[in-house]
């Protein structure tokens, strides 16, 4: 049971993360994040990373696969953000 829900909190944790590529597109498609909040942006970046590496130390993979899809998302979302405020 606890691999198969593993494998669940996979998908789950991954899927959940769509979030910031979501933003990520529509900052580039209007060319702008006016009504974006960098500091949200940064903070959830701060978090997705901090999850990340809790991941790595423990050697969750789940924790770790979410973490990295999680975190190059807030990077490309924040990158986003700085260069079109």
């Amino acid at each position: 049971m606890l691999k198969w829900y593993g494998k669940y909190m996979t998908v789950v944790g991954v899927l959940g993360q769509f979030l910031f590529y979501s933003e990520f597109i529509t900052i580039l498609s209007h060319r702008s994040a006016q009504d974006v909040s960098l500091f949200g942006f940064v903070c959830g970046l701060i978090s997705v990373t901090s999850w990340f590496v809790y991941g790595l130390l423990l050697k969750d993979k789940p924790l770790i696969i979410t973490g990295v899809v999680a975190t190059f998302g807030a990077i490309l979302a924040v990158s986003a953000i700085l260069i079109y405020r």
